[in-house]
């Protein structure tokens, strides 16, 4: 009888047991799914944070520190690095969009251009050099310094010249004012491979660049009068901004596309005197405080345009076209 009256404590017992065993199933269940949820919310701000980094870095406008300083009075600086051409950094579009910029902030004492560039396109730097002129004359009391650090040749001279003044390093290289067409000529390799060039135009002197084909005298005068009409244009330009401050007369060679030191540019006319953009700001300016008004394309577009502008000079150079450069 004894085992009879225990048979069902111990099957109470066993559906306890059974119990406890769903229980801690489903418990250990949800908590695995709390677990999956908290990692899922953790990847998911990851891959966040991850974004708004990559979008940080892609966009222009989270340049914190070239806005921070902007509350107080203080002297515009603007870079002009590189090759001057459209699609670069030093294009004329950045570089017109930093002076404008730089101009209508109230704040802005004086505007610095920190050149560092071997030149580059002719109409590119006459873009920047009429704005810089259209910009003194609308606002006389904002003066434009120019300051040369290691290079300010030829189209980047042309830029300077339009500034109030110049300065350099004593060692910079400055000038080189003269106009440069470089290409190729294959017209003996093709005959000695015995490759026949075959080229179809409308206009008689349509191909007379290119490089497969032998020069004529009239074709190569023609070019040499555009490039001597570009070296004009150059020369009025500079010497319109630099006044009776070049001492071309005595220097005829000034534009020859020669380059001189910063030391030897002082004494041709060619730099106001020695100096940096600090000390430009500094003791010039009167205002030390340095803020960036540089304009600067994000990562992407850059790439999208030097991706455009590679094929394009990809096919200029399978032409055999290279316009004129001040460099």
């Amino acid at each position: 009888m004894t085992d009879e009256w225990k048979a069902p404590d111990a099957e109470k017992n066993e559906e306890r047991t059974s119990w406890k065993l769903l229980e801690k199933t489903l418990l250990a269940g949800v908590q695995e799914q709390r677990r999956a949820r908290r990692w899922g919310i953790f990847f998911k701000l990851l891959t966040f944070v991850y974004l708004f980094g990559i979008l940080a870095l892609f966009s222009p406008l989270m340049d914190i520190d070239k806005t921070a300083a902007r509350g107080a009075s203080h002297t515009a600086l603007i870079e002009v690095r590189g090759i001057i051409a459209d699609k670069e950094p030093a294009s004329a579009d950045n570089v017109i969009a930093s002076l404008r910029a730089a101009f209508d902030d109230a704040k802005t004492k004086a505007v610095v251009l920190r050149i560092n560039s071997p030149g580059g396109s002719p109409v590119q730097s006459g873009y920047i050099y009429d704005e810089i002129r259209r910009l003194q004359a609308a606002k006389p009391s904002v003066k434009v310094y120019a300051v040369i650090s290691d290079l300010g040749a030829s189209g980047a001279y042309y830029i300077a010249s339009a500034a109030d003044q110049i300065y350099a390093d004593k060692a910079s290289l400055v000038g080189s004012i003269g106009v440069t067409a470089a290409g190729y000529g294959f017209v003996g390799t093709m005959e000695k491979l015995g490759v026949e060039r075959r080229t179809y135009t409308a206009g008689e002197h349509k191909a007379f660049l290119d490089p497969f084909q032998p020069q004529k005298p009239d074709e190569t005068a023609f070019w040499q009068g555009v490039l001597d009409t570009t070296h004009k244009q150059f020369i009025a330009s500079v010497k319109q901004g630099r006044g009776e401050r070049l001492k071309d007369k005595e220097h005829p060679e000034l534009f020859s596309g020669l380059i001189w030191s910063g030391e030897q540019a002082v004494q041709l006319g060619l730099v106001d005197a020695l100096g940096n953009a600090d000390y430009v700001a500094r003791e010039v300016v009167g205002e030390k405080t340095l803020v960036d008004f540089t304009v600067e394309e994000s990562p992407f577009d850059r790439f999208s345009k030097r991706l455009g502008a590679s094929v394009a000079e990809h096919l200029a150079m399978w032409m055999g076209f290279q316009g004129p450069a001040l460099r």
